[in-house]
């Protein structure tokens, strides 16, 4: 491995971690999904993401594919009311939605970084 190598996986740990793809300390976000201009630990720059809606399809994929087995189960089994059915597990995906939304755009521009795609081929 060069110097100029840059692992993925380690750059994809700390993007789930919501931490700075290269140091793993410094935060990856300074607000919900407002990722920081440069890291406060290491200096990487980290304004030339482009994660657009990768992030939001990530998450769509991943809440339905864990969702939609789980309803089929509890309908299938307990036979719920259609209110509760509707009610219970529409806060379940929303919640899941919040807590994976930001991870996925961590995700992704780490992936970048690690890539050195979009302005991130620097060497830095």
């Amino acid at each position: 491995m060069t110097p100029q190598d840059r692992p993925t996986k380690p750059a994809i740990k700390n993007g789930l971690r919501l931490r700075c793809p290269k140091c793993g300390t410094g935060k990856l976000f300074s607000a919900y999904l407002k990722v920081t201009d440069t890291c406060g630990e290491c200096g990487q720059d980290l304004h030339h993401h482009r994660a657009d809606d990768g992030p939001a399809y990530l998450t769509i994929l991943l809440v339905g594919h864990l969702m939609i087995p789980i309803i089929h189960i509890v309908f299938v089994h307990y036979r719920p009311e259609a209110w509760i059915m509707a009610v219970g597990f529409t806060t379940i995906c929303v919640a899941l939605s919040l807590f994976l939304l930001p991870r996925m755009k961590g995700l992704v521009v780490a992936i970048q970084w690690a890539k050195r795609m979009h302005g991130f081929g620097k060497a830095s």
